[in-house]
């Protein structure tokens, strides 16, 4: 009895040395795994976490990161290696294939910039073939941005024609391609517009005291426009001092014939006058 108890405690050691001695090495492992963790292995780059980064060497990474670096700096001119059957030099073909298109889209941008801001070709538009996606959303902005500006600087051109040609008739558009005016481009679109109705009612004003003395004889006819300044209100000021000095010359002179008619030659035309009526004065 006390042999097989004696073997009994035997194996029961044996066992839990085995026990230890397995646990043991199964934390040597962990602790080894852990030590090599974020270290290179075999060359290969390993990040924090000991993965390799897509497989890349430590002077692969820092082409890249060069390269990436330049590109957020706004530099298009850093180049990747392309080199053929390598993961690098797919990574490479990408970015250059990238900045190449970054590069095109700047210098189209300066090109239309030039045309279009510079030389005034106004139906100039950016020309980017095969964009998609943000690319494409890109150039459509852009050229839209272009017809917003461009829209209202056609609108006040037509109208300011039509004036330099006689026509007052015409006016700003308030709502182009069916969007509203707004900011800056209504203010400009609303001087306009006052502008021609300041024009429009002194041309009409000038137009009627001329008709009624100088054609129909209504003499004591005066030009009334409302809200006019400057150089509008002198000329408004200038056409009355003209009908107000035609009115009273041609009423003094036929005050004088009037009397000379009835038989009365103690009149006389009193009325200061200059040039010709002067001339007719005097006579």
């Amino acid at each position: 009895m006390a042999s097989k108890a004696s073997s009994r405690s035997t194996k029961s050691t044996a066992a839990k040395k085995k026990t230890v001695t397995t646990k043991a090495a199964a934390g040597g492992a962990v602790r080894k795994a852990r030590a090599t963790n974020g270290r290179a292995t075999n060359g290969k780059a390993r990040t924090s976490h000991g993965a390799s980064l897509a497989g890349l060497n430590d002077y692969e990474v820092e082409e890249l990161l060069q390269a990436l670096e330049a590109a957020r700096r706004g530099d298009f001119t850093a180049r990747m290696s392309t080199r053929r059957g390598t993961q690098i030099g797919r990574i490479g073909a990408s970015y250059n294939a990238l900045v190449d298109q970054m590069d095109r889209m700047t210098k189209e941008f300066i090109r239309v910039r030039r045309v279009v801001g510079q030389e005034g070709r106004t139906t100039e538009r950016m020309s980017f073939p095969g964009a998609t996606g943000g690319w494409a959303v890109r150039v459509e902005t852009f050229n839209a941005l272009i017809d917003d500006l461009v829209r209202p600087t056609t609108e006040v051109a037509r109208v300011v024609e039509a004036v330099a040609q006689g026509n007052l008739t015409q006016k700003m558009a308030l709502k182009i391609a069916g969007q509203p005016v707004r900011g800056e481009f209504l203010r400009i679109g609303t001087v306009v517009n006052t502008m021609l109705d300041q024009l429009s009612s002194f041309a009409d004003e000038v137009t009627r005291v001329a008709r009624e003395v100088g054609t129909e004889g209504k003499l004591g006819g005066q030009a009334k426009v409302k809200g006019v300044s400057g150089t509008w209100k002198d000329l408004t000021d200038s056409v009355n001092f003209m009908a107000s000095n035609l009115t009273g010359q041609v009423r003094n002179i036929a005050q004088v014939t009037t009397a000379v008619a009835n038989g009365d030659l103690s009149q006389k035309i009193t009325v200061d006058v200059k040039g010709e009526i002067l001339e007719l004065k005097n006579t």
